[in-house]
């Protein structure tokens, strides 16, 4: 009957003995607001707390080109894998996604690193993303194991036994593995026995290094010194004249003499924005200058190495 609240399956109206009736009983808590919405950055699962994680631990999104791993690096992306190829790079192993389009790039991939002895591995896609840390590796990409440096003392006992005055470059400062190689490169070019460059603060023979050399590398050997000055020092005593580039250096690079170049030669090349340390500038026997319009403020050590190299190479010829 209408308005019976007596009946099976009434509800009473008021809330003395009765929690469910109204907003204030048993159901209180899941009536309640849970507060502002987090950040997107601050909820898990979310792109942007997944990509503040990886920037916390110091990992960025790669486009491409060159991703560390633990014990290698690895040359993602196509132009680059063929690069580094053409460059002869010392690489271990070829990995290709499976389902990978095969276009002129792979092909060329594929030739040379047959012709090199190269393994070529094909293995899932989501593989090759874990070990190229997120690089946009387009299918492909080659395994490089780390450079082997050889002792700086021994430079200039190699060169010594090849019958010519040694000719070497030693790098102070220079961080660009870019310009690295192309020191590397311009040494090759111009007969020099090899490059040294200090442990720390340095630009190391990584990848980008490896491909900037244009294959030089493979020729000319790079050292490691653990204390630059005293290297150049121990160079001084084994009878080398250590040649630094400096603006203001009291010699300029045309005027400098025959028999100084003609024989054993350490040139040493500063950074191009800070030029050399002052204990290294204070450890060189001469400071010589590159002459250059006054619009210009300084060339990359790369641009430097090769113009002094030239000269030293020309003056023995």
């Amino acid at each position: 009957m209408a308005g019976n609240s007596s009946r099976r399956g009434a509800i009473r109206k008021t809330a003395k003995g009765n929690p469910t009736a109204g907003s204030g009983g048993r159901r209180r808590q899941g009536l309640e607001g849970r507060g502002p919405t987090p950040k997107a950055a601050e909820r898990e699962g979310h792109k942007a707390y997944k990509a503040k994680k990886k920037a916390e631990s110091g990992r960025t999104p790669r486009r491409g080109g060159v991703a560390r791993g633990s014990d290698s690096e690895w040359v993602a992306g196509r132009n680059s894998v063929v690069e580094a190829l053409r460059a002869r790079m010392p690489a271990t192993a070829l990995y290709v996604a499976e389902g990978t389009d095969r276009d002129g790039r792979l092909r060329e991939a594929f030739r040379l690193a047959a012709e090199q002895g190269v393994s070529l591995l094909e293995v899932p896609r989501h593989e090759l993303d874990k070990v190229t840390d997120g690089a946009v590796h387009q299918g492909i990409a080659v395994r490089v194991p780390p450079y082997e440096y050889a002792h700086p003392d021994d430079l200039l006992a190699a060169a010594a036994t090849s019958g010519e005055p040694p000719l070497l470059v030693a790098l102070d400062g220079v961080t660009d593995p870019r310009n690295l190689g192309a020191v590397v490169r311009s040494a090759a070019a111009f007969g020099a026995h090899g490059v040294v460059i200090p442990e720390r603060r340095s630009a190391g023979m990584t990848a980008s290094a490896w491909k900037t050399s244009a294959g030089a590398a493979a020729r000319v050997p790079v050292a490691r010194a653990t204390n630059l000055v005293r290297w150049l020092t121990g160079a001084q005593k084994a009878g080398a004249t250590v040649i630094g580039l400096a603006m203001g250096g009291g010699i300029e690079l045309p005027e400098l003499d025959r028999d100084l170049a003609t024989g054993p030669v350490v040139i040493v090349v500063g950074s191009e924005g800070k030029g050399l340390g002052h204990l290294v500038s204070q450890t060189c026997d001469h400071l010589v200058a590159i002459p250059m319009d006054s619009a210009t403020e300084s060339l990359n050590a790369g641009v430097a190495a090769g113009i002094a190299l030239y000269a030293v190479a020309t003056a023995r010829r």
